[in-house]
């Protein structure tokens, strides 16, 4: 197959070239070439899948079902491999649940499905982390813990392994009582807030178990410009961590709460817009290293509902690498290129995975995008709903398979 006149785009920046793929592979890369099986992809790019290691199933459910739903959406929104964060209704901290998600890691026109590892049992003590890691786990995953004990036993098991720590740094005394940032939108509805210190403060302090243990942190869903600049600080230092961002905190603030728009509600809350304007100035900066679609897409039941009492979440894999590039690309905040490295090779090289290349040699995992269609988000329960895009995914090749969308 022949895939003719494409805008190959990765991070060695964009050219446009003719791909041939033979039984999966890319065995040529070039101009004028010529296949009895040939598409024209004039005008649109063609570019490594996307990663995306933050994602939740609906609900939290761990089930076969949401496994497959998942990866389907998640191809459809250009995304080739998705990791599960460790929040999970059937949490992943024994050997069974793990090889149940191995089971159902693989999906025909879907994403491959990977796991991080819960550091945590259901009872609060550590799960058997060495084995679950060595047997597939791509990441640790953790909440703030207040056990600096626990910690450092966790520290140990990831430099035996070499694997990251996948870290959302929550402060749970002060999360449990607010459900958005505090601040003057949480005060005008007269909802409890969650002050930024909440985050800020678990940054600093694993930092420094970063630095002790040589461990890689990776801090998920970093939505304060402060701890930004504290990850910045660090790995100028030398200090293995890394700050990923969600689309939401960039292309939103807490203004969308107004009305008590459930959609809003997402963990973690919104921000204001001084500070989404200064996250985003960190992207440009180069001090976001990964992005997520942080996708946690719930039932009605639990959105149509009060905002206090509704749960934490949007759904959004779906639609992300349109979202990306109507809201990020088109608008001129970062290039393509630039969106390739933070989407696809920056969390395939955390996760320890075959980084998705357009290279002659390499197994075709890629995807066809054309920026020149558009749609307007139809989801009744996403936070992009009714928001007209630009771009959409066509075509996703994974191996010998091909997806049309």
């Amino acid at each position: 197959m022949l895939i003719c006149n494409a805008i190959i785009c990765d991070i060695h920046g964009n050219r446009q070239e003719d791909v041939r793929i033979e039984n999966g592979v890319i065995t040529q890369i070039g101009s004028n070439l010529s296949d009895d099986e040939s598409i024209d992809a004039s005008g649109c790019y063609l570019m490594p899948g996307l990663v995306d290691t933050n994602v939740r199933l609906k609900d939290l459910q761990l089930n076969g079902k949401n496994l497959e739903t998942l990866s389907c959406e998640a191809l459809s929104g250009g995304v080739s491999t998705v990791v599960l964060s460790g929040e999970m209704i059937g949490r992943v901290d024994n050997e069974i649940t793990l090889e149940f998600v191995q089971k159902h890691q693989l999906h025909n026109g879907g994403a491959k499905i990977e796991c991080s590892i819960s550091a945590l049992n259901e009872e609060g003590n550590l799960s058997n982390i060495a084995l679950l890691l060595k047997k597939g786990g791509k990441a640790l995953y953790t909440r703030t813990i207040s056990d600096y004990n626990l910690i450092m036993r966790m520290a140990q098991y990831l430099k035996m392994s070499n694997k990251p720590l996948f870290y959302l740094a929550q402060d749970k005394s002060l999360n449990e009582s607010g459900v958005m940032s505090d601040g003057e939108v949480a005060t005008s509805l007269g909802l409890p807030g969650i002050p930024a210190i909440s985050e800020v403060v678990n940054v600093a302090a694993m930092i420094e178990i970063a630095r002790e243990y040589e461990i890689t942190i990776i801090f998920k869903s970093i939505t304060e410009p402060r701890s930004v600049k504290l990850i910045a600080q660090a790995r100028s230092e030398g200090v293995k961590v890394e700050c990923e961002v969600s689309l939401h905190h960039l292309l939103h603030s807490d203004e969308a709460c107004r009305g008590f728009d459930t959609d809003a509600k997402i963990n973690p809350p919104l921000i204001n817009e001084s500070k989404r304007k200064l996250l985003i100035t960190a992207l440009q900066n180069g001090e976001i290293h990964t992005l997520t679609a942080l996708h946690q897409p719930n039932s009605d039941v639990y959105k149509d509902i009060t905002f206090y009492d509704a749960s934490y979440g949007t759904t959004s894999i779906g639609e992300y690498l349109p979202l990306c590039y109507t809201n990020l690309v088109k608008s001129g905040i970062i290039d393509m290129s630039t969106l390739s490295r933070l989407t696809s090779y920056a969390p395939a090289v955390q996760i320890g995975i075959n980084i998705p290349k357009v290279a002659v040699g390499e197994k075709a995992n890629f995807i066809v995008f054309n920026p020149n269609e558009s749609f307007t988000v139809g989801h009744h329960h996403s936070l992009y709903k009714e928001e007209s895009l630009s771009g959409r995914v066509i075509m996703a090749v994974q191996g010998d398979e091909i997806t049309r969308f």
